[in-house]
């Protein structure tokens, strides 16, 4: 289960308020990235029972992480929730819009945090004193509790996608490469959420190209 042993090590460096930062929606053929920046209250003991919700949003059922989220939401000193679109996806990549859905969720929190713990990423610079985690979400609290928010938003987003664009099964999937979803995209071809740029869409575009032909 993840602690606060990681923003303890920060906290004795005298940085007081630590930001976890992460992101939801890297592999999916369709819709945002979203990304999370939490602070924590800096009081916390690691007792509090609130804080047993808590865990890496990839362990939490559905119902868990809507709850879970509910708690962070009450109970954080600050979070930030930014997403980048899938035309930007197409345009800079799946890993640097990532990094910039991470830097507008730092920037976007009120009050500004003094260090960072990030769910690990490509990216040696950051404008704060930062450690990058590998499996940082099951390890840090502020981390986890920053990737179930990010995770939750980008569901109802992807829920909301299901009724502007139904018949793919958005809603159920969330835009990941299933059966179900892959047969839609077949019948249905791409909606203006998907990833363009993304392999089985590419391979798509590719085919219809050369029937047409």
């Amino acid at each position: 289960m993840p602690d606060l042993s990681l923003e303890a090590e920060f906290r004795a460096q005298g940085y007081r308020l630590v930001a976890g930062v992460d992101e939801a929606g890297r592999g999916p053929l369709a819709g945002p990235v979203s990304a999370a920046a939490v602070i924590l209250p800096p009081n916390l003991t690691g007792q509090e029972p609130w804080l047993a919700a808590i865990d890496d949003s990839k362990r939490l059922s559905e119902r868990r992480r809507i709850k879970a989220a509910d708690l962070i939401r009450e109970n954080a000193l600050t979070f930030a929730v930014e997403q980048v679109c899938p035309e930007d996806i197409d345009r800079t990549g799946i890993g640097n819009a990532v990094i910039q859905a991470m830097l507008a969720a730092v920037e976007s929190l009120k009050p500004a945090p003094d260090a960072l713990l990030l769910d690990w990423v490509p990216m040696k610079e950051w404008p704060l004193p930062h450690q990058a985690v590998v499996k940082g979400d099951a390890k840090s609290l502020s981390i986890a509790a920053a990737s179930i928010l990010a995770k939750v938003a980008r569901d109802e987003l992807m829920v909301q996608a299901d009724r502007c664009y139904p018949g793919y099964g958005f809603a159920s999937h969330k835009g990941y490469a299933t059966a179900k979803h892959l047969r839609c995209l077949s019948e249905l071809g791409p909606s203006p959420i998907h990833r363009r740029s993304f392999s089985p869409l590419r391979q798509a575009r590719l085919l219809s190209d050369a029937e047409s032909r």
